[in-house]
């Protein structure tokens, strides 16, 4: 069983504002020396010569360790937090907590979370704990008897880890076994999954019973949970705040802001027992993000109507993503076997279209775990094939009688019946599948004649005071403007209720979304696509530039190129957000861009100061791009900044 844990952030806020607050996720102390008998020896073990050496630092440095009930306090308006807090937490109730780190708690006075699970507490002593599929002696966790000394001294609150849900369970028909809370759980026997009611109602229990049981042996029902692996949804959420745990601890990097939400605390993981000045690495140095490589793969090309043929695909792509070595993984959710950039099925369960294969969640899980790249499903906007007689098959843009529209057939963003189908298919891919974020496919655009469907010409007089025409609109250039403005503005407004569809059931998720190189470089071409890039800076992570030169016929590459470069570095944190996708086919002709010129690009880009780069598309059946001479020029092992 591999479970893995989400790539914690390296970006670091200079210092820590006021009202800020910094949280420490620890885990086993063993003693010094050799570990290989700690429940989880090896990357999340500190020892406790280290910890004391840490503490001290925090001491010597005015960090102040804080408990829940002060930063709780904080938050409602009560006594501030003191400058340089820090709040100390340590999951999965090691018996070393109590051993090696309470007596140091009590010699300098701090607070500490300790994160429970029911049920490795309620294996009987001298009984086994299954430690995510590993036997472990019960007497290496914390007795309820220890747990009551620490909670009665008032530095020690304990907080839930669920009752059983740091384990595994049964994720998709190929085997994987992913984390209990956040997964459907597949029966092979009928090929269902758990339904979102007998989910909710497992995950519900699951809390409600490790809150009760904790509250029997403390007096205390806990006031916070941790959740299992850094994974929960906005249902779970929700679930934890109805059970009285408005606080909730994550395994995302970074500060906690004034502003920011109790129900999402960030924590720097404490790993690989780091030397002091590793340590305080972490706290004070500001990091700068990590440059993106992006591979953009069709899923289509591992697909196979033969099982064990998907298998090899899959393995051949696992082995290519390996040595090129990205940090991102852009992955196709749907089928498009024609090539004509709508979806005509789904590689996931869902309630509107085919189901080519059951394979996204798969595939996304082994790119996670087995190379460590991030992963965003790259899905449509509004180009669906829904199937004949459903209700919005033909709720799609239409362009001004007797203009022509823009090459993709799309569902009208402007239809209600239209969104909702694709909010709906949105949370499916949530519901059925685990991944990092999500890629709007280039497919959200409205053309300068476009949308002149019944529903869109509704809103643009009632909503947006504007002629119920689009000749009319067209014809006052300020009308045309604010109507390509408020097109742009739309659109940027229903991904945000995609991502918050998804998030639902798969959170947290970064967004990004592709964007035409014509509004980057022409601004009467934003008419042309309702886009702009500062509208997409605004409204995405991140802005995935399509920096395609064949594909918009630039005599000269390079020029092409640094124009797109100077147009982004023009805006705010234009470089830093945006991936500028290159093109690894030439699609006039349908023949490999020469791998050589490829890097090239790359280089170029570099050079001139583009910090993120990806490319499209990876043929790993046809070696394309050429890997001996991408690789130098792309990996992100190569760059200095690693």
């Amino acid at each position: 069983m591999l479970l893995a844990l989400p790539q914690p952030s390296l970006a670091r806020a200079p210092g820590i504002p006021a009202g800020a607050f910094v949280a420490l996720s620890y885990h086993e102390v063993p003693e010094d020396g050799p570990r290989e008998a700690a429940p989880g020896a090896g990357r999340y073990g500190v020892e406790a010569s280290y910890l004391i050496a840490q503490f001290a630092w925090l001491r010597e440095n005015g960090y102040r360790p804080v408990s829940l009930a002060e930063i709780a306090e904080a938050r409602a308006g009560g006594k501030p937090l003191p400058p340089k807090a820090v709040l100390l937490s340590f999951d999965d109730g090691y018996a070393d907590f109590h051993e090696r780190v309470y007596p140091v708690l009590q010699l300098f006075g701090y607070p500490a979370v300790i994160a429970l699970v029911g049920k490795w507490m309620e294996v009987p002593a001298g009984g086994q704990v299954d430690y995510d599929g590993k036997p472990m002696p019960r007497e290496a966790f914390l007795s309820w008897a220890q747990v009551r000394e620490m909670v009665g001294s008032g530095l020690v609150e304990v907080a839930s880890h669920s009752y059983d849900l740091h384990r595994g369970v049964l994720g998709n028909p190929q085997g994987n076994m992913q984390p209990a809370a956040t997964t459907r759980i597949h029966d092979p026997a009928t090929g269902r999954y758990e339904t979102d009611e007998a989910w909710l109602a497992r995950v519900r229990e699951d809390l409600d019973r490790n809150s009760r049981l904790i509250e029997r042996e403390t007096g205390k029902r806990p006031r916070a949970v941790v959740w299992p692996y850094g994974r929960y949804n906005g249902a779970l959420q929700q679930a934890a705040r109805e059970l009285g745990m408005p606080m909730m601890l994550t395994l995302q990097g970074g500060p906690n802001l004034a502003g920011d939400p109790l129900d999402r605390i960030r924590r720097i993981i404490v790993e690989f027992n780091p030397k002091l000045g590793a340590f305080v690495d972490e706290i004070e140095r500001v990091w700068p993000e990590d440059p993106q490589r992006v591979v953009h793969v069709d899923l289509d090309y591992v697909y196979s109507p033969d099982a064990a043929e998907q298998e090899r695909n899959l393995s051949a792509l696992l082995d290519r993503i390996q040595a090129i070595g990205p940090t991102t993984v852009y992955l196709q959710a749907f089928a498009d076997p024609d090539g004509d950039g709508e979806a005509d099925a789904l590689y996931f369960p869902n309630r509107h279209l085919p189901v080519r294969a059951d394979l996204f969640n798969r595939v996304a899980w082994q790119l996670e775990t087995r190379v460590g790249v991030q992963v965003y499903a790259w899905m449509p906007m509004l180009a669906y094939r829904l199937p004949a007689g459903h209700p919005a098959r033909d709720e799609i843009v239409r362009a001004a009688p007797g203009k022509a529209g823009s090459s993709y057939r799309r569902l009208s963003p402007f239809s209600a019946a239209a969104r909702q189908a694709v909010r709906e298919i949105y949370e499916d891919l949530g519901r059925h599948a685990h991944f990092a974020g999500l890629l709007f496919h280039d497919d959200g655009l409205l053309g300068d004649h476009e949308d002149a469907s019944p529903e869109a010409l509704a809103v643009y007089r009632h909503q947006w005071g504007l002629p119920g025409s689009v000749d009319a609109i067209r014809a006052d250039p300020a009308l045309a403007e604010r109507w390509a403005q408020r097109k742009t503005d739309w659109l940027v407004d229903f991904t945000r209720e995609l991502a918050g569809a998804a998030s639902r059931f798969t959170a947290p998720l970064k967004t990004a979304r592709n964007l035409y190189a014509a509004p980057v470089l022409d601004p009467q071409a934003r008419q042309w696509f309702a886009q702009s890039l500062p509208a997409f800076l605004g409204g995405y992570d991140y802005t995935a530039l399509m920096a395609m030169p064949y594909m918009e016929n630039a005599e000269d590459p390079a020029r092409f190129l640094q124009a797109l470069v100077d147009a982004v570095s023009a805006q705010p944190d234009g470089l830093a957000r945006t991936v500028f996708e290159l093109q690894a086919r030439d699609w006039r002709d349908g023949e490999a861009v020469p791998s050589a010129e490829l890097a090239g690009w790359i280089r170029q880009l570099e050079l001139a100061g583009a910090r993120n780069i990806g490319y499209y598309p990876d043929d790993a059946r046809a070696d394309v791009p050429e890997m001996r001479p991408i690789v130098p020029a792309f990996s992100v092992r190569s760059l200095p900044q690693r």
